[in-house]
């Protein structure tokens, strides 16, 4: 007979982890009559890059306002769907509670304070918090952009590279869980782009920081992120790894050097063929 020291107990299967963030077919409108997100649905892992991808007026900003609650100062609301995240319900809260919960936004055109020094904008972002741990993040923001340690005039005389460093840096002062960046490449030259990717890919191998990705550079938004979306008309039409959406010819023609102003409507390909779960 089998001693019951004998008995080995195999472990049920690990359930999947949720996701971070989950965007629940959502829809926004703005000045209650413009619908401007249509049923969008996306998630964020933990500890990952998630780039999302779409042509001017596809919805990616109106979408990382709606997760950081700053539709509000633009007329906008979410009308239907939910926006979970770390297990919670955020949309309809305000954005300083946001902020508090974990979410931190990197604006559109960096939108530094001008007449701050770059350490008065860095300390900015600290705002939320109560402990004394702040010089020391200070420090470790100037380990990853050395120059702005050398920059101690006012952050308006800043090139624009300098000033998304400091965008993203004050964004690093809150301790987030997550950062939604939207265009972090807007403006720079391509020695730029790539310094400033290479560090939001450290940033997120280093500190373990979610980040979801605003891009019309899908190819350097793909060089860091393991999952991407690609909307338009404020919905998802595509989404994969990092590595399919590369591999895809359509994307491959529409994003990553394809047809310029001829550019085709996803909607319009034979070989697309919208997921289920999105319409």
């Amino acid at each position: 007979m089998t001693e019951a020291t004998d008995i080995v107990h195999t472990p049920a299967a690990a359930t999947t982890a949720p996701p971070l963030l989950a965007v629940n077919n959502v829809e926004v409108v703005y000045d209650n009559v413009i619908l401007v997100l249509r049923g969008l649905s996306l998630e964020v892992p933990q500890g990952s890059i998630v780039a999302l991808l779409g042509a001017n007026g596809a919805g990616k900003s109106t979408t990382l306002k709606a997760i950081s609650g700053l539709l509000k100062t633009e007329d906008g609301e979410v009308t239907r769907g939910e926006i979970i995240f770390n297990g919670e319900r955020i949309d309809g809260i305000d954005p300083d509670k946001i902020v508090r919960r974990g979410i931190f936004q990197v604006m559109e055109g960096r939108r530094i304070i001008a007449d701050m020094t770059s350490l008065e904008n860095l300390k900015l972002g600290a705002f939320t918090r109560s402990d004394n741990e702040v010089g020391a993040d200070i420090d470790m923001v100037y380990n990853y952009f050395p120059r702005l340690k050398e920059r101690t005039g006012l952050a308006g005389y800043l090139s624009g590279g300098e000033q998304q460093m400091l965008a993203i840096g004050r964004a690093l002062m809150a301790r987030p869980k997550m950062i939604l960046m939207d265009e972090p490449s807007m403006g720079l030259s391509p020695l730029l782009v790539k310094e400033v990717f290479g560090i939001i890919k450290a940033i997120n191998r280093d500190l373990g920081v979610t980040i979801l990705l605003v891009e019309q550079n899908a190819r350097a938004a793909l060089s860091v992120a393991s999952h991407g979306y690609i909307m338009e008309q404020g919905k998802v039409v595509l989404d994969g790894s990092a590595d399919e959406l590369r591999d895809n010819e359509d994307v491959k023609e529409f994003y990553l050097g394809g047809a310029g102003d001829q550019r085709k409507s996803f909607k319009n390909l034979k070989s697309f063929k919208r997921r289920k779960r999105w319409l």
